[in-house]
């Protein structure tokens, strides 16, 4: 039977009585300043629990066959529903919190001092909870007769002693019980009662409509003599290994702070401080007492502002070119993704971020298009929504992006469980499966330690590794990334943090300068992230940030970072609770899940997390004397900030038809890459309409669109050399998907589209059969001087357009296919109505006027110019730039 885990239960019209509890919290006082100040305090460590609801015991209680006759035929008996009605839990006693807590401790040190599996064995069999469920007639016989090993049983009785025997469908005491355990006492409430009653009503087969049947239970276990238990159904078998498979993962991973008893132990004592600590009066002291300091302040901190400090940004950005053979890429890709409700259309399955369709291609084919070279990528997956399984299968099917498949390592996070806020127990579906969900991006760094990803960036030549979310579908904008990794690898820095200004009200966290003097005396200093779950503990103001200069306010984290990955790799192996930064329990958030009944439940609570970029908690620096002024330049820590369109956009939750906001959403994402597309061609002396606020395009589409591959740069002091003149008249469509390429004097009036195979070079066959890509060999070509491109374009007003898909209705276009290494060239002519050119592989195209309209010529390539083609840009150094001469050969 299904645990009922919402704060409401009902059985037909049976209301139970509840007791109202109201809690009362007091505000914490905002503080809009950039600075915020914890007085003195001495440490003291405060013990949680939960408590479950009180209940009316039922002792002795067993279910038998309900003894139903079936009906008549001319009458049909209703079913019975465990659909939720109103019902408040009362609240949890704080005594019985501290008490849980306690015991959990006291157990997990026992087991981390134990030797063996053996003693480990005998620790849990000293348990009372332990030693009650698995002795008698009852469902350890059962379980025995599954060929448990050592490991799977001791994963069992783990299960048990953390209080969640509820998760193997176990919900009765024996008949008699020793004194000394009263107070441990397995209960089950009348609630529950009803609940399995209702269950066994459920699953009873009273006959068909015409009253046949056998008025008996349809495969059920069937009880054992009137007590204890009960037999699996075959389907349970199953469900019981994947229960013990999910145990495993769990317990191994969480080694580091006690295996499964230390996670529950964990989400405990994060669940009474989000329950019970919001009544606190004195938040400094309670922050103070956390971090273990007599002293605690946060700052905005300070950092290179790349829109302002361009020739720093140029010399950063071309330490990070400079870099590119030691740097890595990482990749946090395991999360469930829920907001985006993205769901195959042919299927109905649940589909992870990364198979979004974005622009024309998923977002995972995005980031893998923003690399620009050959660089050995890491991927954390997970198993919801079949994200491993999803990501493979595209990597595979894509040919690794013509990069080897030596170029990537997919490494798999384990699913965690989800508590209820109410009473700290784990929410399940049914019986033997426990709702779970990913535990956070910030597993990434232990989980890359367990699976060797660290040694595997080192036998790549890596030494540092650059961190970006599949969401974000602007971080690789312009200079942002190639900067930040360009500073962390030349200053010799363990994390640097990518920043921007931080919109009011979104759902992010901020990135703060701590603080901190020590019980030793010492001061500390680093910079760290505040997530915006725990913004009430700080006092941090979600209101906009002020406009008094890029410091006046706190900015926000982006999870855009640059790590030392031996300094990562040091704290990820530590087999401390270092390796697991940032743990946090969100309860903010419904968890939302179906049970074995179809019915839909909806329960406040949450499953522990980890944050990846509080990692940096771990990298500060310590000084004798309090040295605030001028501390950052010395820290290992550093932050870089650009403008926020050019460092985070993400597409990462549905719009809702009735919203007029498009933060996070993938129409608002679309918005920022036209608002960067604006900026860029415009200071090219390209004449285009402006993008207004989101609000203007809530109900159409944006003023143009605008989609131009990385490699014309990425840097767009690059791509600015590639691009003068002309005009872009509102409503156009602009798509170049090819490197080297020229536009002068272009005025577009439609939609032009110029795709190639061979954008960054040709692919080469090695012995094992991959294509592999061959940067600047063979690479596609298009020139367009002085031209004039004139078509109907896009159907603005067709109802089925989903700009952000790149999926509109077109009337008409000119369309440019370059095969292989193919060139096209089109000079002084006007290109009016709908065409289509494809241009084979070894052959260039030139389009000029000609007397009767226009003059088309196709020719081979000669072959000298076969692998460079017939022009090419030079690329040449001049102090911190980069400058562009054309080549005509």
């Amino acid at each position: 039977m299904a645990h009922p885990n919402t704060t409401a239960y009902g059985l037909s019209n049976i209301l139970l009585p509840c007791n109202n509890h109201i809690t009362n919290n007091n505000n914490v006082n905002n503080n809009t300043n950039s600075h915020l100040l914890f007085s003195l305090s001495t440490p003291k460590t405060t013990a949680f629990f939960h408590s479950s609801s009180k209940s009316l015991p039922f002792k002795n209680l067993s279910f038998r066959p309900p003894l139903l006759f079936p009906p008549p035929p001319c009458h049909r008996i209703p079913r019975v529903t465990t659909a939720p009605v109103e019902y408040a839990l009362p609240a949890p006693e704080p005594s019985n919190f501290r008490r849980e807590i306690t015991r959990l401790r006291s157990l997990r040190s026992k087991l981390a001092a134990s030797k063996t599996l053996d003693d480990k064995h005998s620790v849990l069999d000293a348990d009372s909870r332990v030693r009650r469920f698995f002795r008698g007639n009852g469902p350890a016989g059962e379980l025995g007769r599954l060929n448990l090993d050592s490991k799977e049983l001791f994963l069992l009785k783990c299960l048990v002693a953390a209080g969640q025997h509820h998760v193997l469908d176990v919900e009765w005491v024996e008949e008699e019980e020793e004194e000394e355990e009263e107070e441990e006492r397995v209960e089950f409430s009348l609630k529950s009662a009803f609940y399995k009653l209702a269950e066994m009503i459920e699953r009873f087969d009273f006959g068909d409509e015409d009253g046949h049947g056998n008025g008996g239970l349809h495969g059920e276990r069937m009880v054992n003599g009137g007590h204890g238990f009960v037999g699996f159904r075959e389907e349970e078998v199953g469900d019981v290994k994947k229960l013990l498979k999910s145990l495993a993962e769990i317990d191994q991973f969480y080694d580091c702070i006690g295996g499964v008893i230390g996670y529950q132990m964990m989400v405990l004592e994060l669940l009474v401080q989000s329950t019970f600590e919001k009544q606190r009066t004195n938040w400094s002291q309670h922050i103070e007492e956390t971090m273990g300091c007599q002293f605690l302040e946060i700052h905005a901190p300070s950092g290179v502002d790349l829109s302002k400090d361009t020739e720093y940004a140029s010399q950063a950005a071309l330490w990070g070119i400079e870099g590119l053979p030691e740097l890595g890429e990482i990749y946090p890709l395991g999360g469930s993704a829920d907001r985006l409700g993205l769901v195959d259309p042919e299927t109905g399955e649940c589909l992870p971020a990364a198979m979004l369709p974005y622009c024309g291609r998923t977002l995972l084919e995005g980031l893998i298009r923003d690399l620009q070279c050959i660089t050995p990528v890491a991927i954390m997956t997970s198993s919801a929504k079949n994200n491993h399984e999803h990501i493979t299968s595209l990597c595979e099917r894509l040919s690794w992006f013509g990069r080897g498949q030596s170029s990537f390592q997919l490494f798999e996070q384990p699913l965690v469980p989800t508590v209820s806020a109410e009473d700290g127990q784990w929410v399940v579906t049914k019986p033997f499966a426990p709702v779970c969900k990913p535990g956070g991006h910030g597993a990434i760094w232990k989980l890359a330690y367990d699976k060797g990803i660290f040694d595997w960036f080192y036998d790549h030549g890596r030494k540092g590794a650059t961190v970006r979310q599949v969401s974000n579908v602007v971080a690789a904008t312009d200079l942002t990334l190639l900067a930040l990794a360009g500073i962390g690898l030349r200053r010799g820095k363990k994390l640097g943090f990518a920043s921007c200004k931080r919109n009011a009200g979104a759902t992010e966290g901020v990135n703060v300068l701590v603080e901190k003097k020590n019980l030793d005396g010492k001061w500390a200093y680093g910079l760290s992230c505040i997530e915006y779950t725990e913004f009430d503990k700080f006092g941090i103001t979600s209101s906009p940030c002020s406009t008094n200069g890029l410091q006046a306010g706190f900015l926000a984290n982006t999870n855009i970072l640059y790590v030392d990955l031996p300094s990562v790799e040091a704290i990820a192996s530590s087999n401390s609770v270092k390796s697991l930064p940032g743990m946090v329990l969100n309860t903010k958030k419904q968890i939302v899940y179906t049970d074995q009944f179809e019915n839909c439940h909806s329960v406040s609570g949450g499953r522990l997390e980890c944050t990846m970029q509080n990692i940096a908690d771990n990298f500060v620096n310590t000084y004798l004397s309090r040295s605030y002024q001028g501390v950052e330049d010395n820290l290992d820590t550093f932050i870089v900030y650009n403008e926020r369109r050019r460092v985070t956009s993400s597409a990462k939750k549905k719009r809702k038809a009735s919203d007029k906001s498009l933060h996070q959403t993938p129409d608002g994402a679309l918005l920022d890459i036209m608002r960067n597309a604006y900026d860029l061609l415009s200071d090219c002396d390209i004449e285009l309409p402006k993008i207004e606020s989101n609000e203007k395009y809530a109900n159409c589409g944006p003023p143009f669109l605008i989609f131009l591959h990385p490699a014309l740069g990425p840097l767009w002091e690059v791509t600015k050399q590639k691009f003068t003149g002309g005009s872009i008249s509102k409503g156009s469509e602009l798509q170049i998907e090819v490197a080297e390429f020229l536009w002068r004097d272009v005025q577009l009036d439609g939609s032009l589209i110029i795709v190639a195979e061979n954008i960054m070079g040709s692919y080469s066959m090695e012995s094992n059969g991959e294509p592999i890509l061959q940067y600047g060999h063979k690479c596609a070509r298009c020139k367009l001087q002085n031209v004039k491109v004139l078509n109907k374009g896009i159907d603005w007003s067709s109802e089925n357009n989903i700009y952000w898909k790149q999926d509109v209705r077109r009337l008409e276009k000119f369309k440019v296919i370059l095969h292989g290494n193919a060139e096209f060239e089109a000079t002084n002519v006007i290109l009016q109505g709908d065409h289509v050119f494809e241009v084979p592989d070894g052959y260039k195209m030139k389009i000029t006027s000609g007397d009767s309209g226009l003059e088309i010529q196709l020719n081979p390539l000669e072959p000298s110019m076969l692998d460079s083609g017939s022009w090419y840009w030079k690329y040449r150094r001049d102090g911190s730039h980069i400058l562009l001469d054309l080549v005509d050969l």
